[in-house]
């Protein structure tokens, strides 16, 4: 064979291993294929109420005017009563910059930073000089994450179990396509005004035991693209006549400093 077809089957060969690099696409791959691995479930922490968070909040007591005044103006049946409900009840409470919601008749209550038990008890403690043995319900109505980057279908997901996992939220968006790094996986998440950056190696099985693993309210999660498909989106000529000649050039400095020690 001529150096002329040597040189072009070089070129070719160099080309092909920098475009082929093995991936692993596979989560949790660290797994034991066998035996299987179990762990204790330490990373779960229950979500704690935050600035701008919307809370639906109901109480239910033995008197029927008692539940029509903490009820915007709706009357809920007394417990035990056949008494059914004639409208929903669509009353949210925002929590403000500064942690309180406005509620009817005892005005602001601070909840920003409890669990929703921890409201309950709060609440309870201020309603027992009105309401005789209230039973108070609270849930988050705007509890949403957020999957962007390289999924199927980026989108802002409400969560009414209030509970999802990084890879439930995956699910959600239709899992991460080929060029999702699944070893770098970003968890951006805001609490107590503090604005926190992680990444989840989703090979790694230590992802489990991560306090990232389980999300909380308005988490953002970004899976970042490869390189290659950034090339792929630049639709630039001059990118890729860029890129093409210094390969070229690489290539043929290669090939000269090659001949001229072999020569």
């Amino acid at each position: 064979m001529s150096n002329l077809g040597k040189n072009i089957l070089l070129v070719v060969a160099i080309v092909f291993c920098f475009s082929c690099t093995k991936r692993n696409l596979v989560y949790f791959s660290d797994l034991d294929p066998v035996k299987g691995d179990s762990f204790t479930i330490t990373s779960k922490s229950e979500p704690r109420i935050q600035a701008d968070d919307l809370l639906s909040i109901t109480v239910t007591s033995l008197n029927a005017e008692s539940n029509m005044l903490f009820n915007a103006g709706v009357l809920i049946p007394a417990e035990g009563s056949n008494t059914t409900i004639s409208a929903p009840i669509n009353e949210s409470y925002l929590v403000d910059k500064d942690g309180f919601i406005n509620y009817p008749v005892i005005g602001q209550i601070k909840l920003e930073g409890f669990t929703k038990q921890e409201a309950i008890t709060r609440m309870s403690e201020l309603l027992v000089e009105y309401v005789k043995d209230p039973i108070i319900n609270i849930r988050f109505m705007n509890f949403k994450v957020t999957v962007i980057g390289e999924v199927q279908q980026p989108n802002s997901f409400v969560i009414p179990t209030e509970k999802i996992t990084v890879l439930e939220a995956l699910g959600l968006a239709g899992d991460m396509t080929a060029y999702g790094k699944r070893e770098n996986v970003l968890i951006i998440r805001e609490k107590d005004g503090i604005r926190t950056a992680n990444r989840l190696n989703l090979n790694n099985k230590e992802v489990l035991n991560s306090d990232f693993f389980y999300l909380q309210q308005n988490d953002i999660v970004y899976v970042e693209p490869y390189k290659t498909k950034a090339i792929q989106a630049d639709n630039n000529p001059r990118t890729f006549a860029i890129i093409s000649s210094a390969l070229t050039l690489a290539v043929i400095m290669f090939l000269n400093f090659r001949d001229a020690f072999t020569s």
